[in-house]
């Protein structure tokens, strides 16, 4: 049975604001310096005007809904209070920050309610794209991602009459040897993609379905485009100089190939919107 009164006058509305910012100020500020230093989450600068952006764009829906205040946002709010002091005791800055996720689902529970939550859930759960992965966690996905994408990178040198040994994530050419260090596995590429993918998926005039394979579509994409910019590298290596593997040239090769990566998710949208269209028209 749903608990729910009709206002919170006992908690002035200013007091929920200051409070989470008081207890949570030294999560944000550790997240904000992450975002400086670490290049791998340097997004999630963005993240929170996105996501405002999100809860914008559902104004017209919000609109037509009574908020009905419930109680049941204050067990959101004390499982935030519990994965926070984990945290805390731990040390674990994830637990910390993504606590932070849950406590404002509870704070958005308790003022507006469910109904409103409903509308505002997909906003609210992607500022988890904002809080950077563990160590443990990231090495444990980006060593399988070089070791992929140093073997099909090396199945493409040699389809393009490269001579090249793999040993590992090490791509041995004639010239010069390349290693698919962290910084080459294509996870951060992948983050940026997902944050990207995230929010044209959530505008995009598609089905809950279609809006979810649209998303998905980051990952072989990343994956993909990694490989096409190692690939590319090995050849300017073998062809030009392999001071070319390093530089201007390497960094101009990671952006032009993450544009690549961005059509590659338009030319998935275009796919699924003359699919939506098709089955409109048959209907």
């Amino acid at each position: 049975m749903e608990l729910k009164i009709k206002s919170h006058t006992s908690i002035p509305v200013l007091l929920i604001p200051a409070g989470f910012c008081l207890l949570y100020h030294h999560a944000m500020a550790t997240l904000i310096s992450d975002w400086s230093t670490d290049p791998n989450f340097s997004h999630g600068f963005l993240i929170p005007f996105i996501c405002g952006y999100m809860i914008w764009f559902k104004k017209n829906e919000l609109a037509l809904l009574e908020p009905i205040p419930s109680n049941w946002g204050l067990v959101g709010l004390f499982f935030g209070m519990l994965i926070y002091l984990a945290g805390h005791v731990g040390a674990e800055q994830f637990l910390m920050r993504f606590s932070m996720v849950i406590t404002f689902s509870g704070i958005v529970i308790y003022c507006w309610g469910f109904g409103v939550f409903k509308q505002v859930f997909i906003p609210i759960a992607y500022l988890v794209i904002m809080i950077p992965i563990p160590s443990i966690l990231w090495n444990k996905i980006a060593f399988p991602l070089q070791l992929i994408a140093a073997k099909f990178s090396s199945e493409m040198i040699h389809f393009i009459g490269i001579p090249v040994f793999r040993e590992g994530n090490i791509l041995h050419l004639a010239t010069t040897s390349l290693e698919v260090v962290d910084a080459c596995s294509g996870l951060r590429s992948l983050t940026s993609l997902l944050a990207l993918t995230g929010i044209f998926a959530f505008l995009a005039p598609l089905t809950g379905f279609k809006k979810w394979i649209l998303f998905l579509s980051a990952i072989p994409i990343a994956v993909l485009v990694n490989v096409i910019r190692l690939t590319i590298t090995a050849a300017m290596a073998a062809w030009i100089s392999p001071d070319t593997a390093n530089g201007f040239l390497h960094d101009m090769s990671g952006l032009i190939i993450f544009g690549f990566a961005l059509v590659l998710v338009y030319l998935v949208y275009l796919v699924e919107m003359k699919i939506e269209h098709r089955n409109h028209k048959t209907n």
